[in-house]
């Protein structure tokens, strides 16, 4: 495989998963969403301070720059560098460095020093073009959890804890079961101060009031 086509394919997608949608969704109103609730800049964050519209399209463009760096960009990138080149052999191998790249991206984005959100959304972009059937057992269990306790970060740890599980239950070969495992842990430590919060007792529910900002981070 061509060592720049790798690296293009990791570099546009690392350059589209850092697009800080949260954070420009707050300058759009004229806040910057670091400095209020939890200080993400992820969906989570955004429903909580700036309403339902503007969480909703943040996290609809959040899964949208994991879904378009492993659906279109490795493709494209092959077909610019090197024509004819796009085969079955290397096409999972850079949908993987795609989809890595801009779970990184947004999860350390370059244009706010490297601190961006906790990569649910995107990952669940790039799952969702890696993974499909996998991606729908996470999501099923995401919603169930998340209805059951009204946790959006106890919904999304357990999604990442059943995905490499899911990814193997539909046949997937054992390096993509990896892949998934990987995203797994990353998801689960960027929930670091979450859990530390559940364990106190003082993480927020959905539909509670809303509390003092707090350093930390949602989904």
């Amino acid at each position: 495989m061509d060592i720049l086509v790798c690296l293009t394919t990791a570099l546009v997608a690392y350059l589209l998963g850092s697009i800080p949608t949260g954070y420009l969704a707050g300058l759009t109103k004229g806040v910057d969403i670091r400095t209020l609730g939890s200080g993400n800049i992820g969906a989570t964050n955004v429903f909580r301070i700036l309403g339902r519209p503007a969480g909703i399209i943040v996290l609809v463009v959040d899964g949208l720059k994991g879904w378009v760096s492993v659906a279109l960009v490795p493709h494209l990138v092959t077909k610019l560098l090197a024509p004819g080149a796009w085969n079955e052999s290397s096409e999972e191998y850079l949908q993987i460095i795609a989809g890595l790249s801009a779970i990184l991206g947004h999860n350390y984005t370059c244009w706010l020093r490297f601190k961006g959100g906790k990569g649910i959304a995107t990952s669940a972009g790039v799952i969702a073009a890696l993974v499909p059937h996998a991606f729908l057992i996470s999501l099923g269990v995401w919603i169930v959890v998340c209805l059951l306790t009204r946790y959006v970060s106890v919904a999304s740890i357990v999604a990442a804890l059943v995905l490499p599980f899911a990814t193997w239950a539909v046949g997937r070969s054992p390096r993509m079961v990896i892949v998934a495992a990987v995203m797994a842990a990353l998801a689960i430590y960027k929930h670091k101060a979450n859990i530390e919060r559940l364990m106190k007792g003082t993480e927020n529910k959905i539909g509670a009031k809303k509390v003092p900002p707090t350093t930390g981070a949602d989904a």
